[in-house]
């Protein structure tokens, strides 16, 4: 009996070692992945800048009253032109923005969740005046974490739920929080716009995926991949539940954290 017992131990620390080996290898690939995308996404941006620089130049130029006016077709293909370099250097932006949140160091404090939730929609309103929303906004939630971060992910959450609700007369988004049966704090965001089916809800949290098209809702598909990697790094989860046509409510969790 003590050999048995001796040998599970020598698996178990056996099995532990090759666990332990297998977590610093993904650990690796990934940092070498993430450095990868953030070379990439870098080094995009200078063919780009001159791509939108000299089509700039030569609408400017056109417009001058000594130059050949630019026929009907050509003027669309300028449009076009500056269209695309507008919407890939968002695509952009936004991969060096995943990039840069899982290689940027975590600084750890309170943050005021209520107002930097109010402050992001208080901004979206002035930009938008004429959009009839509700936004109820629960005070006083605190959380602990990484303010820039923490900034980011209900930027994300808050701008999609401003977003998918923009084509509703009326609606609300509101943010707040619950209390699970583990004591866990969920924070939530919850709006009444367009939802999706949740059949295809394993998808929300992918870089690239989207539910709806562009012709719908513009976006880059890469704002709920950046808010679940930076819940991740603080320890927390996200998920989402929602039926088409009848809004959407996110939660996340944060590893510790405060009201």
């Amino acid at each position: 009996r003590k050999r048995a017992r001796e040998e599970i131990l020598q698996l178990n620390a056996s099995l532990e070692e090759r666990v332990q080996q297998r977590t610093a290898q993904l650990e690796f690939a990934n940092k070498q992945l993430e450095a990868f995308s953030y070379s990439v996404s870098h080094d995009l941006r200078s063919p780009l800048s001159a791509v939108d620089g000299f089509s700039d130049l030569l609408e400017r130029a056109m417009a001058k009253a000594d130059a050949t006016p630019l026929t009907s077709r050509s003027r669309h293909y300028l449009t076009r032109i500056r269209a695309g370099v507008s919407q890939m250097g968002e695509l952009i932006d936004a991969m060096l923005t995943l990039a840069q949140v899982s290689r940027s160091s975590l600084r750890w404090e309170p943050v005021d969740l209520s107002a930097l939730a109010t402050a992001l929609l208080d901004g979206r309103r002035e930009r938008e005046p004429e959009r009839q929303v509700q936004i109820r906004v629960e005070p006083g939630l605190v959380g602990q974490g990484d303010p820039r971060l923490l900034k980011q992910v209900l930027d994300n959450l808050l701008g999609n739920a401003w977003k998918f609700s923009a084509k509703q007369e009326l609606t609300d988004i509101s943010f707040g929080h619950e209390v699970n049966e583990a004591g866990e704090t969920v924070y939530f965001v919850r709006d009444g716009g367009a939802g999706f089916d949740m059949a295809y809800a394993e998808k929300l949290f992918g870089a690239f995926q989207r539910l709806h098209s562009l012709s719908e809702f513009a976006g880059t598909g890469i704002g709920l991949a950046t808010v679940h990697r930076i819940v991740a790094r603080h320890g927390g989860r996200v998920w989402a539940q929602s039926s088409l046509g009848h809004g959407a409510t996110f939660y996340f969790t944060l590893g510790a954290q405060t009201l």
